[in-house]
């Protein structure tokens, strides 16, 4: 939702940033010193960029000056015509060379500007494409327990919006920093060098303005605040309302909802209106207190020049370096910001960074030639920190069986799966496959064997056809077109209107829930792993496209060791071996018969799926 008026940061009539307070970083001289490390390689250009920067801004600079002397020549030529001196005339030549020198001038400032724009352009984007690489390397060699453990949007934050803030700060705000710096040097020169007293007007009502500033800012801040706390309760409120529209709606709370909204709405315009019109007050009073110091210098001016100490030309180049003063001032203000925020997106980047990888692929790898899909565990402990959700965990899976794992949430059914595919890292014990610890192989080496169908499919924009060969690198349109067949999904697919050249949007939403559980099974047919992990796939899908997805996962299963995780205990009667977990521990083992036969855990949690079944059907 946006806002009506000046953003919250945005500039002002006079450069003056307004709106919320700047995220400060934690340790800003050591993250700006990194930082910095990482533009070393360029600094023979950034060098280069400094020197185009100092001699742009020079050349417009001393403009002012020298167009005071053409102003001075038109006014000496009409005073000596006004006086009627025989002879008397403007001297149009030499105002015309003046001004032909201007225009070569701001040529020549231009080039420089542009010269050091391209050039600072290039370094950073450099720079941010070598952050860039940084942190997807960093991305790669972390663990799942990070990605686990934060939310994947500040994730994408850091990755995204942090970069991009960096690399806009080294585009834009370090060579306005030394143009600024420069100017402001510059002009004070030349104002000292037309006239000293001139200069110290001018000067005292820098700070002045300044201070007008602080002391409005500091107000308008508390509200900006509150603004932004209000926006982001409002837009909370909006999202929820919209995504839980029918249960609102079936409940009918519509009236309720809208006034919460108009509640709050109402107390973000209020707060909105006094930020804005506090934070709006800042632009006439710094013309305010500008026109004064303009009048005082005009004054001034107007006596030095009747007393023959100045030219009328210099009282034009003192007003307009007067107006160009206190630029730099507010932009270097600004600058300073945004540098402190931009250290702070470099030190997220750089927490990032800083974290602690997985353990490092084995120097002399083993590989599996020719898997079976063997599996074993022996004793294996696992957990966070100091909890152990598994312990001394022992299991043998031999090639082609189908394991099936049952247990309330929370049990350890997904932990055990993402232990097989070295997802995490045991604290001690062994998993083997095919006799081979899965520690001495690459984890890229091991994961080729296992292919996976889970409850939540995932599927990427782009065609059908890509979709299913993501499964194998360099499938042959017969291969995939087999697989889809293999599943039970090349009829569907064929009576879409582009077949499998169908472009999926992200969310998938063009083809249903079932039909996209089917595309994954295809896509794992065509993978052909030796391993399978099935997370139970037919939920929230019709009868008949159930016993699709059942046939084509028994299809995908054959000669295959398969570990499917069971919601449902009525699809893994004739899995070769169950494991009950509770808790982190396997607590029964057996086929289905046997576990009713114990009369223990599974058998009742079987009972109550069954009576609740029954239930239903009545």
């Amino acid at each position: 939702m946006s806002n009506t008026g000046k953003r919250p940061g945005s500039l002002g009539k006079h450069g003056v940033k307004i709106g919320m307070p700047v995220v400060k970083a934690k340790n800003f001289k050591g993250s700006l010193k990194r930082l910095l490390g990482y533009l070393k390689p360029y600094r023979w250009r950034l060098l280069a960029v400094f020197g185009l920067a100092i001699l742009s801004t020079a050349f417009s600079i001393v403009s002012p000056k020298i167009l005071g002397k053409a102003t001075t020549k038109l006014f000496e030529g009409i005073m000596l015509k006004y006086q009627q001196v025989p002879g008397a005339r403007v001297d149009f030549e030499y105002i015309l060379q003046i001004l032909l020198f201007l225009v070569g001038l701001y040529i020549f400032s231009a080039c420089f500007s542009y010269l050091q724009q391209y050039l600072m352009a290039g370094i950073a984007q450099k720079t941010v494409y070598d952050l860039r690489q940084a942190v997807q390397d960093k991305l790669n060699r972390l663990p799942l327990k990070y990605f686990d453990a934060r939310p994947h949007g500040e994730i994408l934050s850091r990755v995204t919006n942090d970069v991009d803030n960096i690399g806009s700060t080294l585009q834009q705000s370090l060579t306005q920093s030394i143009t600024s710096l420069v100017t402001l040097v510059g002009i004070l020169l030349m104002m000292l060098s037309i006239s000293p007293l001139m200069t110290l007007i001018a000067v005292v009502i820098v700070p002045l303005s300044l201070v007008v500033t602080v002391l409005i800012a500091k107000r308008s801040q508390k509200y900006f605040a509150t603004q932004q706390k209000e926006l982001g309760i409002l837009n909370g409120h909006v999202e929820e309302m919209y995504t839980g529209h029918p249960i609102v709606k079936a409940f009918g709370r519509e009236g309720e909802s809208v006034e919460k909204f108009q509640e709050i709405n109402q107390r973000l315009y209020e707060v909105g209106w006094k930020a804005q019109f506090i934070s709006g007050i800042i632009s006439p009073l710094i013309s305010f207190i500008g026109n004064i110091g303009y009048v005082l210098v005009c004054v001034v001016g107007s006596s030095l020049v009747l007393k023959n100490k100045i030219e009328i030309g210099d009282i034009q180049a003192f007003i307009q370096y007067t107006r160009q003063f206190t630029h730099p001032i507010m932009q270097t203000a600004n600058i300073a910001n945004i540098i402190q925020s931009t250290v702070a997106s470099a030190e997220r980047v750089f927490e990032l960074l800083d974290e602690a990888e997985q353990v490092p692929e084995p120097d002399k790898a083993k590989v599996l030639a020719f898997p079976r899909g063997e599996v074993e565990l022996r004793n294996v402990t696992f957990g966070y920190g100091e909890t152990n959700l598994i312990e001394n965990m022992n299991l043998h899976v031999k090639p082609g069986q189908t394991v099936a794992i049952v247990g309330p949430t929370g049990a350890g059914k997904t932990t055990l799966v993402n232990l097989l595919m070295r997802f995490y890292e045991i604290k001690s014990g062994q998993i083997l496959v095919d006799g081979v610890d899965i520690r001495e192989m690459k984890r890229g080496d091991l994961r080729t064997l296992f292919g996976m169908v889970l409850q939540d499919t995932w599927l990427f924009n782009g065609t059908i056809r890509d979709n299913i060969a993501y499964g194998r690198v360099g499938a042959s349109e017969q291969e995939i077109v087999q697989a889809a067949r293999m599943a039970h999904a090349d009829h569907f697919i064929r009576t879409l209107p582009e077949g499998y050249d169908t472009v999926l949007d992200e969310e998938a939403s063009n083809i249903s829930q079932g039909q996209k559980q089917l595309l994954t099974i295809a896509r794992a047919i065509l993978a052909d792993p030796s391993i399978l992990i099935l997370d139970e796939a037919t939920s929230n899908v019709d009868t008949r496209t159930e016993v699709l997805i059942q046939k084509a996962m028994l299809t995908l299963m054959k000669g295959r060791t398969s570990f499917v995780i069971a919601h449902r205990l009525s699809t893994i009667r004739e899995a070769d071996l169950i494991l009950v977990m509770n808790q982190g521990s396997i607590i029964e083992m057996g086929n289905h018969q046997e576990l009713l036969a114990k009369g223990g855990f599974y058998a009742d949690l079987y009972q109550s799926q069954f009576a609740s079944t029954s239930r239903e059907a009545g």
